[in-house]
């Protein structure tokens, strides 16, 4: 008998309260390994990702129902149970029951637990509406604090709200095979999106459109950077840290599938993926390498590529709303030890490019010192660099993902 939905979140649960995974690499894996019905599949990605994103809030109305310490197996139900009562439209009665069928040995405790927060739900409710900021907002009071400094208060408040809202679907139309318009038309309810002519926002994603290619999942801030980039047919390009492949693919389309594009990730397993993306767009023009482009690589000679795209690993801040676990993940230090990692990254694959070529250095961040940070340090470190356009995207006014791209020019 095929597991249900609610034991599978709380499998999910329980492997992401170890911390080694995060939450989408989880999700990809159960959904591999169980093939869940579509329906089961989309309540269960609801869940999973609705009780971390509430994480904060949560937590806090569990801890004012019991004191004491819980093992992992009951806080993982007892979110689960909680997070139903308070974000979803189901009877409390059935939440309360398929939470407290799943509890075992723990059957009592969480009864009576999750009984007791419907008795007492307007007190918990003002609980709520008194607890500090990142309870409410269910953030880490740090990253609060420094988007307070960064955009302003109601601006913080305002990003916080957007992450903690379900992201909503885009994918970049394969204009290999098809174009905006023309996937929009085939989908009740799917319109070209107002920020990118290349992207379709959509109520549902069909199958068809993955299994024929005809389409990538893709948010469209990610397009800016290589836009800017802006390869030509016939161009030699490198892209830097390309796995899974929505920018590699991208920049294909841009080329006319001509000239010739390296793809390099760190990891094998990453490039898999990009691999498969690349049959099933269509894309002939690119060549996928492992390569970590810190060491020397004989593949790579200075000088060899027209124009680079290094999409920075970054903290990620940009695209908190889709990679909700993330805001648990980061400390204070990540944001000095990043951009020391992108600079000598981006020094690094500036040797790799033609005198007068073109290099784009862009991250999902949203922080400073990442992004202007680490360009304003180039500009004074290479000699003779420019920088010659800056484009950046901000969540809770450009409804689109936080990105951030800077168009470096080398000087011929």
């Amino acid at each position: 008998m095929s597991a249900s939905p609610h034991q599978l979140c709380r499998r999910a649960l329980l492997s992401w309260q170890r911390g080694k995974q995060f939450a989408d690499e989880i999700l990809d894996e159960l959904i591999e390994h169980e093939k869940p019905s579509p329906h089961a599949r989309a309540w269960l990605r609801e869940v999973l990702f609705g009780v971390i994103r509430h994480l904060s809030e949560v937590d806090f109305l569990i801890d004012r129902l019991r004191e004491g310490e819980l093992d992992g197996d009951t806080r993982a139900l007892l979110r689960l149970g909680v997070y139903q009562l308070w974000h979803m439209r189901i009877a409390p009665h059935a939440a309360v029951n398929e939470t407290v069928n799943l509890a075992g040995r723990a059957r009592g405790l969480v009864n009576a637990i999750l009984r007791r927060a419907l008795r007492e739900r307007a007190a918990l409710d003002q609980a709520l509406v008194d607890a500090p900021e990142a309870i409410k907002l269910s953030h880490p009071e740090f990253l609060i604090q420094r988007w307070e400094e960064q955009f302003g208060k109601e601006a913080a408040v305002a990003l916080c709200e957007n992450n903690n809202r379900p992201s909503e679907v885009f994918v970049r139309a394969n204009g290999l095979r098809v174009t905006a318009g023309e996937l929009a038309c085939t989908v009740p309810g799917a319109e070209v999106s107002d920020f990118h002519p290349k992207s379709v926002r959509t109520p549902r994603l069909p199958s068809s459109w993955l299994r024929g290619g005809l389409c990538y999942v893709q948010d469209p801030s990610t397009l800016l950077a290589c836009d800017l980039l802006a390869p030509e047919p016939g161009d030699q390009v490198l892209d830097a840290c390309a796995a899974p492949g929505g920018k590699t693919t991208y920049l294909a389309e841009l080329m006319g599938d001509r000239g010739h594009i390296i793809a390099c990730d760190i990891w094998s397993s990453r490039l898999e993926f990009l691999q498969r993306n690349i049959r099933r767009l269509g894309v002939r023009n690119t060549h996928p390498v492992v390569a970590d482009l810190m060491k020397e690589n004989p593949l790579f000679k200075p000088g060899s590529f027209d124009r680079i795209l290094l999409d920075a690993p970054c903290s990620n801040t940009g695209v908190i709303r889709r990679r909700v676990d993330v805001r648990w993940r980061l400390t204070e230090e990540d944001f000095i030890r990043m951009p020391e990692q992108q600079f000598a990254l981006l020094r690094r694959v500036y040797e790799l490019l033609k005198p007068g070529g073109v290099l784009v250095y862009s991250t999902c961040s949203l922080e400073p010192e990442e992004n202007e940070g680490v360009v304003t340090r180039a500009l004074a470190e290479l000699p003779g660099l420019e920088c010659t356009a800056q484009h950046r995207t901000r969540p809770w006014l450009d409804g689109v993902d936080g990105a951030f791209a800077a168009r470096l020019v080398k000087p011929g």
